[in-house]
């Protein structure tokens, strides 16, 4: 039994056209430890989709992991995602970003009909079993929604992905800024982040309302 509650982070690589959002990644970070809990980051170990020029928005002729790729936003402390063992955290958040999209999925290419990377889902089939929270944010709820069906969900009010949402089994709740859609029978807190236009202030009231959520939901 701990103290303090410890989630995992699952990230997708570093920068938002082609990884986990960085800003979103930071934020939920810092709220975990503003109110009081610790994290661990994990990824998984596999080529990235693409690399992106992020000034030009054009793709590079170069390939990148997204585990190592990760590990520069978790500044080193970061572990396989194929490691991750739901029994020993509280809880399971995912930051958003293309990456998610593109890495740990098929979405952005495949919508409804995509696949999920298969450790992102035994990580969060094995967190929803134990009853554990789970915290997406920005695109990522679309991933939790592809692998867990019928749960409420927000991604702001983006038409394209509320329909893509539907499509999948879940329940879409619009939402703007800062705000959170709570699936308390699942145990699912979720919140736009960047699929609004956003700023960065924003993007941490959002991470943080999250965050609290997800901890409330907490049993220690």
């Amino acid at each position: 039994m701990r103290n303090r509650a410890k989630f995992a982070v699952i990230l997708s690589g570093c920068g938002n056209k082609d990884g986990a959002e960085i800003h979103e990644s930071v934020m939920t970070l810092w709220a975990i430890h503003k109110h009081g809990a610790e994290y661990q980051c994990f990824a998984p170990d596999i080529p990235q989709h693409h690399v992106l020029n992020f000034i030009t928005g054009q793709e590079m002729a170069e390939s990148r992991n997204v585990l190592v790729e990760s590990a520069r936003i978790a500044r080193g402390n970061i572990k396989n995602l194929k490691d991750y063992k739901a029994q020993d955290y509280d809880g399971l958040i995912m930051p958003g970003g293309l990456g998610v999209a593109k890495n740990l999925s098929t979405f952005a290419f495949e919508g409804p009909g995509c696949s999920v990377n298969e450790d992102v889902a035994r990580a969060v089939k094995e967190t929803a079993a134990q009853e554990k929270p789970i915290g997406a944010l920005c695109i990522a709820p679309a991933i939790v929604a592809k692998i867990l069906g019928c749960i409420t969900v927000t991604i702001g009010h983006d038409p394209g992905t509320e329909t893509a949402l539907i499509k999948m089994g879940a329940t879409h709740k619009k939402t703007t800024h800062g705000e959170i859609a709570i699936d308390r029978e699942h145990k699912i807190v979720t919140t736009p982040c960047y699929m609004l236009d956003a700023r960065v202030d924003q993007i941490g009231t959002g991470a943080e309302n999250l965050v609290k959520a997800v901890l409330e939901m907490v049993q220690l």
